[in-house]
């Protein structure tokens, strides 16, 4: 998994994008990533858990060819399920993931 970092992504929903699915992700804030950028992952995992919900993930910054920078996870990769308020402390401190 090279060129790939440990981020913490919530579920959100956002009607209005032009997207298939119903059930977005995002990077929290203070990791170096804007909140608007999407992040493409598992659809199983955003769909087991509610909408809101926090993960820990390893992800790698996609860069495509006249499209919009995305943060890519592998859909079979684990992930880790992590209180809100406990992966925005360890954002602010710093502490590695």
């Amino acid at each position: 998994m090279s060129h790939y970092r440990k981020v913490a992504i919530e579920t959100f929903r956002n009607p209005g994008e032009p997207s298939s699915a119903s059930v977005r992700a995002r990077p929290l804030d203070g990791q170096g990533f804007s909140r608007n950028m999407r992040v493409e992952c598992s659809s199983t995992m955003r769909k087991n858990y509610p909408v809101g919900t926090v993960f820990i993930v390893d992800v790698q910054l996609i860069d495509k060819e006249g499209g919009n920078q995305f943060l890519y996870t592998y859909y079979n990769w684990p992930y880790e399920v992590i209180a809100k308020t406990v992966a925005e402390e360890r954002i602010r401190s710093k502490t590695a993931f």
